[in-house]
């Protein structure tokens, strides 16, 4: 077996885990695809020591840390593929090639759905905005911000926005707040918009206002969502692993170990977790190494 453990994706889950286990001295496989779901961003802020910095720095550097161990394997490609053999498992990659460890840290990440609406996706990461505010709110606050409603919780996010600015709820005609939300968004100074979003309008990527259903167009600097989401790879479907329904689409389930309901596979980062954040892919992906890591040791030992 040429590796104990092949962790599949690149982004900050993945190479934590992978640190770990090569400071463990365990023979580790890294499978990046390159396509990391914060690529459209143009820093990463709230991650500390790292504030500011744009996520392929960070990876960059990441990836040149993780290389300087001497039983780390570190590839570019896309995992299409994997099954158990045995007490084992094996990898396939698109290109054909297959490997065999004896763990798997998945940490696949997940691809998003945005609203159909123009504008929107071409400003996705600029001034179109995951709806979590603590990775971007900083750096639009003052501005006018929206907050679009496209899942049961969007109120609850609209009630979080006006610390960094003035804000108004725009309910899309499909999530209208019941009447302890109305009272709490009133206090909170939020203002209720019915009339649908239809357009984003500005000089891309900067977002200058929003044309609405019945045809005004309201200033707005930012705009607040939260996209749908998605497996980004059938890897955790094709070995077996249960899921979990996460407020904007279907999680890896796993214990507080990381390990998946498979034994022998650990997942982290987003496509483990209903909470979407550099810090917190960060560190699910320590305890994954780690705990793999320490699977590794228990089995040796039995």
């Amino acid at each position: 077996m040429s590796f104990e453990a092949i962790v599949i994706g690149g982004n900050f889950a993945g190479l934590s885990a992978a640190m770990q286990l090569a400071r463990a001295r365990r023979r580790v496989l890294l499978v990046d695809a390159g396509a990391p779901r914060n690529r459209f961003s143009e820093a990463s802020h709230g991650f500390l020591g790292q504030d500011g910095q744009t996520p392929a720095a960070i990876m960059r550097e990441g990836k040149r840390q993780l290389s300087l161990y001497p039983t780390i394997t570190i590839r570019q490609g896309k995992v299409v593929r994997a099954r158990r053999d045995g007490d084992a498992f094996i990898v396939g990659t698109e290109d054909g090639g297959e490997e065999r460890a004896a763990r798997i840290v998945l940490a696949t990440g997940v691809s998003d759905t945005l609203p159909e609406i123009p504008g929107l996706k071409e400003r996705w990461g600029r001034s179109a905005l995951h709806c979590c505010p603590y990775c971007h709110g900083f750096e639009v606050s003052g501005g006018k911000l929206g907050v679009l409603a496209n899942h049961p919780h969007s109120a609850h996010s609209a009630m979080m926005i006006p610390d960094w600015g003035v804000t108004t709820f725009f309910t899309q005609a499909l999530f209208e707040p019941d009447e302890e939300q109305l009272l709490k968004l009133s206090a909170r100074g939020v203002r209720i918009e019915r009339s649908p979003i239809v357009e984003l309008l500005g000089d891309n990527p900067k977002l200058e206002a929003v044309r609405l259903a019945d045809g005004r167009v309201v200033p707005l600097d930012a705009v607040f969502v939260a996209p749908k989401t998605a497996m980004a790879s059938p890897v955790a479907e094709q070995l077996g692993c249960a899921f979990d329904d996460g407020p904007f689409g279907p999680i890896i389930r796993t214990g507080d170990n990381k390990e998946t309901t498979v034994k022998g596979v650990f997942a982290a980062g987003d496509a483990a977790s209903a909470m979407h954040n550099a810090t917190l892919a960060s560190a699910s992906g320590v305890l994954a190494g780690v705990h793999c890591h320490q699977s590794l040791v228990m089995q040796s030992a039995a």
